[in-house]
């Protein structure tokens, strides 16, 4: 079972997030009562798809014995008369062929997280 633990402080929106070993933190921009002490929470969520993409891409191109080089995935939130949305822009390093430019973008849409956000994971939640 994967999971994350975040507890906010009495500071505004400061919040301290513990996964496995490892401390983030969490924060909203002085524009929204912040302190700025680190990425939003919708940040970490852009970059939790992007890290996810890049990293499916590559699992997916080392069994292909394609060499890419870097993957660069900017992830970007839009939101257009009142609807939001995502964009994903992804680059290689390295130059691709057509056929594979349409086989990553229909693997990249198969990360884990993508998937969570597109609706396929059902979120209990409970007050304890």
């Amino acid at each position: 079972m994967t999971n994350s633990k975040v507890t906010l402080s009495n500071k505004n929106y400061l919040a301290e997030a513990k996964a496995r070993n490892h401390f983030l933190t969490l924060d909203e921009p002085v524009v929204d009562g912040g302190d700025d002490n680190g990425p939003t929470p919708v940040e970490y969520l852009l970059t939790a798809i992007g890290g996810c993409v890049a990293m499916t891409l590559r699992m997916y191109s080392e069994r292909k014995g394609w060499d890419l080089g870097e993957i660069d995935v900017k992830v970007t939130q839009v939101i257009e008369n009142n609807e939001k949305s995502l964009t994903e822009e992804i680059s290689f390093e390295k130059e691709i062929t057509e056929d594979q430019k349409k086989r990553l973008l229909v693997i990249a849409g198969k990360c884990p997280v993508a998937k969570m956000v597109k609706g396929e994971t059902r979120i209990d939640s409970k007050i304890i």
